[in-house]
């Protein structure tokens, strides 16, 4: 059964310079798509990635991501939106490349599918009464 799913990475400041993300590739031949990356040497780094490949593989590969240190996330933890802030004003909708925010064409109210969502942040900063956060 082949799994995929989206996920941040938090790299130590000692790691940023080692082939962490070959060896996902190359030792549990799981696919890699970076949809965001923040990497600085002598820094914590940060990656938003979606790890896909047959589940025995990929488990491997988050138990060899866990045992050199690297702290992981579920992408939909850090993507929220503050009902009580949000109008469903749609400017959101309208900015969004994945379709993770849309229109209810009947209800006139705007819904979030974490599980589409990239956090590009598009839709933080088109947001104007500031409903949608982005925490890493």
């Amino acid at each position: 059964m082949t799994i995929s799913k989206r996920v941040v990475l938090h790299f130590q400041s000692r790691m940023v310079d080692q082939p962490i993300i070959y060896r996902l590739v190359k030792d549990y031949d799981l696919v890699l798509n970076i949809l965001k990356a923040s990497i600085t040497p002598k820094e914590e780094g940060i990656m938003v990635v979606e790890l896909s490949g047959p589940r025995a593989n990929y488990d491997k590969g988050i138990k060899y991501l866990q045992g050199a240190g690297v702290r992981i996330q579920s992408l939909g933890q850090d993507i929220m939106r503050n009902d009580g802030r949000c109008t469903h004003c749609g400017a959101c909708v309208v900015i969004c490349p994945t379709g993770a925010l849309s229109l209810d064409h009947k209800t006139k109210l705007v819904n979030f599918d974490d599980g589409q969502c990239t956090a590009c942040e598009l839709c933080v900063l088109a947001c104007p009464p500031r409903a949608m956060e982005v925490h890493f």
